[in-house]
């Protein structure tokens, strides 16, 4: 089974994922993708993302080694690899996708009834900007153009098999829950 998370930035989709890999840490196994950006706070090459340079990423694009891949922002690209996904595949567990909202959309027709798709939404546009203001990694200027972003990708929710709406938190791990056990059969 595939699993793809997609949120806008500051949602908790991060946390929602590490919730299931913690909750059942033989079943569920994140595929790592690729990005151009910083590491941010204590994130690890090979752990959150494989951080590489642009010139990077475009040689993997033409060797077509990404099922998905996309430029978020200028010069900025987050990608999918195949490679992820036999990887994961090959050690029986299911595959989590925690990717933006486009790169979602594309793998769920990719991957069709084999995935369960997932929109992490934050309870409003205003908490969206409180979170990522909080978290402090990110300038002021990238707040205002996620939060730009994060309207738009809220529009897109209607592409996905669920949507958790992330007001507390508690409640919206009980829904993720709920959405495995009914869709890995494994709770």
């Amino acid at each position: 089974m595939i699993y793809i998370f997609c949120a806008p930035s500051g949602s908790g989709k991060s946390t929602m994922v590490k919730h299931l890999l913690t909750t059942f840490p033989n079943t569920f196994e994140l595929s790592v993708s690729c990005t151009t950006r910083a590491p941010r706070g204590e994130e690890v090459n090979g752990r959150e993302y494989y951080f590489i340079t642009p010139d990077e990423f475009r040689q993997r694009i033409s060797q077509n080694a990404f099922i998905e891949y996309e430029q978020v922002y200028e010069g900025l690209y987050y990608g999918t690899l195949q490679s992820e996904i036999t990887r994961i595949e090959g050690n029986g567990h299911h595959v989590i996708f925690d990717v933006d909202v486009k790169g979602g959309i594309n793998l769920e027709r990719l991957f069709g009834d084999k995935a369960t798709s997932i929109f992490i939404c934050p309870p409003s546009i205003e908490c969206l900007r409180e979170r990522l203001i909080h978290r402090g990694d990110t300038s002021p200027e990238m707040i205002e153009k996620r939060v730009a972003k994060a309207a738009q990708e809220m529009e897109d929710r209607i592409h996905f098999d669920h949507i958790i709406v992330n007001d507390d938190l508690q409640q919206a791990f009980a829904q993720l829950d709920a959405i495995v056990a009914a869709t890995a059969q494994i709770v």
